[in-house]
């Protein structure tokens, strides 16, 4: 089981997919306009951020699906949560069939939008 709410997520090619809570549908937008400036820039790092970790099937005729979350750092106080994070990713991509392959993780080099050092986890995960 899954506790994805219901709603549209990025289903990994750039298209939105309706979520009903339990599995995907055949219910497809295309991405909404992107918006300019800063702003706009900002918006799409936040949802690109929170999209590429959201659970979804691999692509007509594929075995794989690949997924990066964005770690946070903690600037005060301990605990960042991001062990949480990753085992909430990896189980909800469990629920639609899928096994963790491999996990890796990379710093950015930038510092994020609070100053800390961003850092990725890119997990590939397998049809099973």
């Amino acid at each position: 089981m899954t506790d994805t709410q219901a709603g549209w997520y990025d289903d990994g090619s750039g298209a939105m997919r309706w979520w009903d809570g339990t599995a995907w549908t055949d219910a497809v937008q295309p991405p909404p306009p992107k918006a300019p400036g800063i702003d706009g820039m900002i918006s799409r790092a936040q949802a690109d951020a929170v999209a590429g970790a959201q659970p979804r099937p691999a692509p007509a005729g594929m075995s794989y699906v690949v997924l990066q979350v964005v770690l946070k750092e903690k600037f005060f106080g301990t605990g960042s949560g991001n062990l949480t994070e990753l085992e909430k990713v990896i189980n909800k991509q469990a629920a639609l069939g899928y096994r963790l392959h491999t996990i890796s993780t990379t710093s950015s080099g930038s510092g994020g939008f609070g100053g800390g050092d961003r850092i990725q986890a890119t997990m590939v995960f397998e049809r099973i």
